[in-house]
């Protein structure tokens, strides 16, 4: 019986056990499981306010001169002078002395034939009184003598005194011709301008055809600026006298670090598409673009390569929205007043680089998201930024 007790007894012992922790699990609360809502998205939204819209069309160019010339020489001989201003870079006014040739030469010539003028009036004076005196001739032998005949043109000197008149003028055109090479050389500029280039110095022999220097002017630059063929719908280029267009647009660069705007004019389209680029270049032009008057802003150089917003028609009355806040081209997430995003299709009258116009889909007031959740689904709860 000791035994049997001795090996019974540890058998009870964990039996027991056994049945006081499943007494325990079973007579257990349990616990309430309650459904944990997604956490909502943090999202930056922007409010739909319609504007009044103008058009605006970029483009971008390089400066050039409206008029460019190449001084050429129009005689031979030495450069005896030059302006401080003939040199790359330097200003002149119109009519100031860029360059002399030496002279000497054509002053001789201008002697030499105000000399054969003078010999040619005295050939034309002599002819003239020999003529009058052949006349006088002639009446007096035909008073003599009834029967003589009608003088002839050689009789009363008329080839001789034709031939002196011919001799006059042409010693005159020697003569004016003696004095305009003389006045070419001094070579004047013909506008208000600047050098760009410089070909010829003080010393050296030029001939007649002889580049000098490479000048343009200062009154007008010109941008000449590319539109392809979705742009031409927002400017209101007329259709067939492109002489009449002025579009007013801004030209802007950087220089020096700071960013730099000059007011242009678009003043003419030059009326055939680029075949290789299948663009339609207009023209703008910059009064003054080196400020000569007033000197209070910065120049717009010649070369300089310009970015340009060209003011374009009305758009009447539209939305316009960061082009990013786009899904799929035209959706945009719309913000409810429960917090939730729904998509709406919107239409687009226009979109650029940076902006969408958006003509319908969305009304003033509206608010919407800048920036939507990677994977948007209708409905979803979001959290607003800021």
């Amino acid at each position: 019986m000791r035994i049997v007790l001795r090996f019974a007894l540890p058998i009870l012992v964990l039996i027991a056990a056994i049945a006081a922790a499943w007494t325990l699990a079973v007579s257990r609360p349990q616990v309430a499981q309650v459904p944990v809502a997604p956490p909502a998205l943090l999202v930056e939204v922007g409010t739909a306010e319609r504007v009044p819209v103008t058009y605006t069309v970029r483009s971008q160019g390089t400066v050039t001169p409206r008029t460019s010339t190449t001084l050429i020489s129009e005689v031979s001989g030495n450069i005896v002078d030059v302006a401080p201003a003939f040199v790359s870079g330097g200003f002149f006014r119109k009519g100031d002395v860029l360059v002399r040739i030496d002279p000497r030469n054509y002053r001789t010539n201008v002697k030499r034939a105000s000399a054969a003028v003078a010999r040619a009036k005295t050939q034309v004076a002599t002819e003239n009184a020999l003529a009058g005196y052949a006349f006088q001739d002639w009446q007096r032998l035909r008073s003599l003598d009834a029967a003589t005949g009608p003088a002839s043109d050689l009789t009363l000197r008329k080839p001789q005194l034709a031939e002196a008149i011919a001799g006059l003028e042409s010693a005159e055109a020697d003569m004016e011709m003696a004095v305009e090479d003389l006045r070419r050389t001094i070579i004047r500029a013909p506008y208000d301008g600047m050098v760009r280039s410089k070909r010829a110095d003080v010393g050296q022999f030029v001939n007649t055809g002889t580049a000098l220097a490479d000048t343009f002017a200062t009154d007008y630059a010109e941008v000449r600026l590319p539109l392809n063929q979705n742009d031409l719908q927002f400017l209101d280029l007329p259709e067939w006298n492109t002489s009449d267009i002025e579009l007013r647009t801004t030209l802007s660069a950087e220089f020096g670090g700071a960013m730099h705007e000059w007011q242009a004019m678009v003043v003419r389209s030059e009326g055939v598409f680029d075949e290789s680029r299948r663009v339609l270049h207009v023209v703008a032009q910059v009064p003054d673009p080196y400020d000569m008057e007033d000197r209070a802003r910065e120049p717009l150089r010649i070369g300089a390569f310009v970015s340009a917003e060209i003011a374009g028609r009305s758009g009447g009355e539209l939305v316009v929205i960061p082009r990013h806040a786009l899904r799929r081209g035209e959706t945009l997430w719309v913000v409810g007043e429960d917090l939730t995003i729904h998509p709406r299709q919107v239409e687009i009258a226009r979109s650029d680089e940076e902006f969408a116009y958006i003509s319908r889909g969305v009304e003033h007031g509206e608010r919407y998201c800048l920036t939507p959740p990677d994977q948007p689904l209708p409905g979803m709860k979001v959290r607003l930024s800021g």
